[in-house]
């Protein structure tokens, strides 16, 4: 059942011992730049360095004794990975990580860091399935979906719950796309606190299945894949598709050249640390400039899990 507002504020009330209540930074550089007032939710300094850390605490925490008995598993390339080691330490649990071996190393590192075991596998969606399954039939392991699980996408729904009640009514909120966890509880707490907001997500143009699944009402596939912004490479879920459907005004598209340099204005503007996929909603801000001017634009941003041996600039 799609989370209902008291669903999302028993989730906020569940994980707050948990988590950071991030701040929310300005950029008068950046607002003239860009000709609009931006206020950027920082998730780049939530625990394990994203906002997946709160639907992962969310759903761990939501589990049944007998759910949690043989702990968790999930497949993720980086973010969701260390959400859910993170949330099994908690509980002192078990986790099992399937991982694409093209993720990071740097995501890699700080999984094992948590405590979880990394198992690695190709880097395609039948490869991450596949290998969860396998590592379900062996250890009997409860799997936290990413992103298509309301429990997840309930803890997600906390970044922007936050961002409006410490500042107000906004005319957008952006979020960047990939399985669409954190853009379904992005729409769903401006729906509820803040119905006359729009929600525009942004997504890469080497990873644009959203868009596609936006129009048609069913999951499909990128024509092709080929970004930097490897956070955001997972097709949509049947959960997540239709609260986008519902809740989510439009889904723009942006290119990696783009990508990169919003990624280094923000650096360079802000002295702040973001990884590319965190850079896609304020690179479609600047190549729409007209579309946002004189709005009050709220922007998640979205972690800061980048491998400084490999930046783009």
């Amino acid at each position: 059942m799609i989370p209902t507002l008291s669903v999302i504020t028993a989730a906020h009330d569940r994980i707050r011992p948990h988590i950071h209540h991030t701040p929310t930074l300005t950029c008068q550089t950046l607002n003239r730049i860009s000709g609009a007032d931006i206020y950027f939710k920082c998730e780049n300094f939530q625990k394990i360095g994203a906002f997946k850390a709160r639907g992962g605490v969310n759903a761990v925490l939501s589990l049944t004794p007998e759910e949690l008995q043989n702990g968790v598993t999930t497949h993720s390339s980086g973010n969701h990975a260390q959400a859910l080691a993170y949330a099994a330490g908690l509980v002192g649990i078990k986790a099992y990580i399937v991982m694409p071996r093209t993720a990071p190393q740097v995501k890699k590192d700080a999984v094992r860091g948590y405590g979880a075991e990394v198992i690695e596998c190709e880097p395609t969606l039948e490869a991450r399935e596949s290998t969860v399954e396998q590592v379900i039939a062996e250890h009997g392991a409860t799997m936290i979906h990413p992103f298509n699980d309301y429990n997840v996408i309930a803890g997600q729904a906390t970044a922007t719950k936050e961002l409006i009640e410490d500042h107000g009514l906004f005319d957008i909120i952006m979020a960047p796309v990939g399985g669409g966890g954190l853009l379904s509880g992005t729409a769903l707490s401006a729906h509820y606190l803040s119905p006359k907001t729009d929600i525009i997500a942004a997504e890469p143009e080497g990873a644009a299945d959203a868009v596609l699944s936006f129009k048609t009402g069913h999951i499909e596939k990128a024509p092709y894949i080929d970004t930097i912004a490897d956070g955001l490479l997972t097709n949509l879920g049947l959960k997540t598709l239709e609260i986008i459907r519902l809740h989510v005004k439009d889904i723009l598209l942006v290119s990696d050249p783009e990508i990169i340099e919003a990624m280094r204005l923000i650096w360079e503007r802000m002295k702040i640390i973001i990884e590319p996929s965190c850079a896609v909603p304020f690179a479609a801000l600047l190549r729409n400039k007209e579309r946002f001017a004189g709005k009050k634009v709220g922007i998640i941003l979205t972690g800061g899990n980048v491998d400084l041996g490999k930046l783009p600039f």
